[in-house]
């Protein structure tokens, strides 16, 4: 078997463990299994956010040290899938696929940024050739199926033993699914998508590395995700730092991140940088409703993290 893109690291497993104690302690609504969670942390000398100076080569002997909970258990993303989208896009215009155009620019910001379900609609549409709309009959749904299932081919050829179990073929939606767009879900929504958090973090660990798609295209990503933490505006879930990673930080924290919340779920995926800390990884998926609606457990479980990051925290 492939290993891992990570290293289980003692000492960080037995930080996350206790930060997972201390969460069930604090939130004590939160099943042992409503969430997971994968943190990787970067030690010197720093292989990412280097701006593509490596090789993908080189960089995929890097296995950074890292620990997780629950990693390979297959969760509802919600926006989060979008991350996958945004890579792919740039796979497709990478390999002359489709042409840029201002649409896919202001599609991609609007989705990263926002996490705007219609922008995501249409670049789904682009990646697949599909459209949705009314019910189709069984030979046209099945060829309508396959194109749809494009992304997914491509993720799978990728060969990473994280993405054995995803499923990405599905649109964020505000209201849901209508049509052949719902025929598609199942009768059960056997077909939702499925994320892990090993999966995305190893989506993100690569586009930090500056080896996704491309340096420069890694680049254009990280520029996409970056977030603010200005102390004069004032963070919303739509911008993706009131309840999520970024709300646990101090504001001179450096940001990346993408979010996804759904009436179920609420996830983050962030990479952080800061002074006297060790630059890390965090991908968070917590579910239920009561999760969805109390926006202090990621910013708590954030606020663990960062402090078990820093310099003084894991000197010997």
């Amino acid at each position: 078997m492939t290993a891992k893109f990570f290293l289980t690291n003692a000492d960080l497993r037995a930080s996350l463990e206790r930060i997972l104690e201390a969460t069930w302690a604090t939130f004590p609504q939160l099943a042992q299994n409503q969430i997971a969670l994968t943190w990787i942390v970067y030690e010197p000398p720093y292989q990412v956010n280097t701006g593509g100076a490596l090789s993908a080569e080189a960089f995929w002997q890097y296995r950074p040290q890292g620990a997780s909970y629950r990693g390979i258990e297959p969760i509802e993303p919600a926006a989060l899938v979008q991350l996958f989208y945004l890579v792919a896009i740039q796979v497709w215009l990478e390999q002359g696929m489709v042409q840029p155009s201002p649409e896919i620019s202001r599609a991609l910001t609007d989705m990263v940024k926002d996490s705007s379900d219609d922008a995501a609609s249409y670049l789904v549409d682009v990646l697949s050739g599909t459209t949705s709309g009314p019910s189709l009959p069984p030979g046209p749904l099945e060829t309508w199926r396959s194109q749809r299932n494009i992304v997914n081919r491509y993720f799978q050829q990728l060969g990473w033993p994280e993405l054995r179990s995803v499923n990405l073929n599905q649109k964020t939606w505000h209201n849901g699914p209508y049509g052949r767009e719902r025929d598609f879900l199942g009768d059960a929504f056997e077909n939702r998508n499925q994320l892990t958090t090993e999966a995305t973090a190893r989506l993100l660990h690569s586009i930090v590395g500056g080896v996704s798609v491309s340096s420069v295209r890694s680049v254009g990503m990280m520029d996409l995700m970056r977030r603010s933490l200005d102390p004069t505006a004032v963070p919303t879930r739509a911008d993706q730092i009131a309840g999520f990673i970024g709300a646990g930080l101090p504001q001179t924290v450096r940001l990346w991140s993408k979010a996804g919340v759904s009436s179920q779920v609420s996830h983050d995926a962030a990479y952080v940088e800061a002074a006297g800390h060790l630059p890390y990884l965090l991908v968070v998926f917590t579910e239920g409703a009561a999760q969805q609606q109390n926006e202090d457990l990621i910013p708590f479980l954030s606020r663990q993290v960062f402090a078990a990051t820093g310099l003084e925290a894991i000197a010997p």
